[in-house]
């Protein structure tokens, strides 16, 4: 059938269908004009685990989200497509991170793991096979950027979207990241991995098409971190969770916190979203949970805000989603890729249709 031909046949009322792409839509990759690549990675976690399994997660609860977003209600008949990640992903993840462990506990118990033969090849062997990966990433976002898809990643631990950064940093010459986060994520290879979850954006900075890089939310991050940004001559600008706060409590309302958010960002964004940026009760399970945050629906302003700033979104990731006994982070992390997939869709002059208004 013809992408309008299943439109026409579609319930979006009814369940998402069993057999059909991410949120139960029913369209192919060709008919789809966005495209998730999934990434189910979290080699060098440091503090919980399950990172690797949050495409799942979300693919799972995504079943379960109506379609009928208030803000794009015709979002769906656009298609929106969850790839398949190469196998060997997941089973390199599980195996390094195997790896992993040893060495971390050996940097906990304050060794130098250069003085163990054993382990410094291990941690030669973890380095290599992250560089490997970020190159699939990159060579599999583009392509599908170059059948005319909109591209967007979703991780895995925070380390999974360099290689979509550089496949973007192939496409554009000038953009910069909106990072939402409780973290820096500036460390310098991180207990000795260089393409850590802790250095993605200091690994980021590497790129000369990154001309900004804007954080929002941060309430945890170390010396390094902050001379990472001191040096950095203005390319990155924090907006820290306890300097937010309180402008709010002394009277600076979030539309005016956001539209000077927006106001730093260059003309080409690209939206970097580690889960753990909100309260922590939206993602209790995720790797590096710290109090205080953002609101989902603060979240979801900050990017309709952007959306409609006359600023140019070429892409987002979504990240550290991992599940745990129950299914509250992937339906979380579902809802929210489906906003953010809104946003994108709607700025880039898709036809979502009109906010529905009660």
């Amino acid at each position: 059938m013809t992408k309008e031909q299943i439109i026409a046949n579609f319930d979006p009322s009814q369940p998402g269908l069993a057999d059909a792409t991410v949120f139960g839509l029913p369209f192919s990759a060709d008919q789809s004009e966005i495209i998730v690549v999934p990434v189910p990675w979290e080699v060098t976690v440091s503090y919980g685990a399950g990172a690797s399994e949050g495409p799942e997660a979300i693919m799972d609860a995504s079943f379960q989200v109506d379609l009928n977003h208030q803000d794009f209600p015709e979002l769906w008949k656009l298609g929106i497509y969850m790839d398949q990640a190469p196998s060997h992903w997941a089973k390199n993840s599980e195996k390094y991170k195997g790896l992993a462990q040893p060495i971390i506990e050996a940097l906990e118990a304050g060794e130098d793991v250069a003085t163990f033969p054993a382990l410094q090849s291990d941690l030669d062997k973890i380095n290599k096979v992250c560089r490997e990966l970020h190159t699939e990433v990159k060579e599999r976002v583009l392509h599908w950027v170059k059948q005319g898809k909109k591209v967007v990643l979703l991780g895995g631990d925070h380390s999974t979207p360099l290689g979509y950064y550089e496949a973007l940093a192939s496409q554009y010459e000038n953009f910069g990241i909106l990072h939402l986060d409780a973290h820096m994520d500036l460390r310098i290879a991180y207990e000795g991995f260089t393409y850590s979850h802790a250095s993605i954006m200091y690994n980021a900075l590497q790129l000369p098409q990154i001309s900004k890089i804007v954080q929002v939310g941060i309430r945890d991050f170390c010396e390094q971190e902050v001379d990472v940004v001191k040096a950095s001559n203005g390319r990155v600008k924090v907006y820290s969770d306890s300097d937010l706060k309180a402008q709010e409590f002394e009277g600076k309302n979030w539309k005016q916190q956001c539209e000077e958010i927006i106001a730093q960002l260059p003309q080409k964004v690209c939206i970097s979203f580690d889960i753990d940026g909100m309260y922590p009760w939206y993602c209790p399970n995720t790797g590096t949970p710290v109090p205080g945050g953002f609101s989902f629906e603060q979240a979801a302003y900050l990017f309709n805000l952007l959306a409609d700033s006359g600023k140019e979104i070429i892409g987002f990731d979504l990240v550290e989603v991992a599940p745990g006994d129950d299914d509250w982070d992937g339906n979380v992390g579902a809802r929210m890729l489906f906003h953010m997939c809104g946003i994108l869709a709607k700025n880039n002059g898709l036809n979502v249709g009109q906010k529905i208004q009660f």
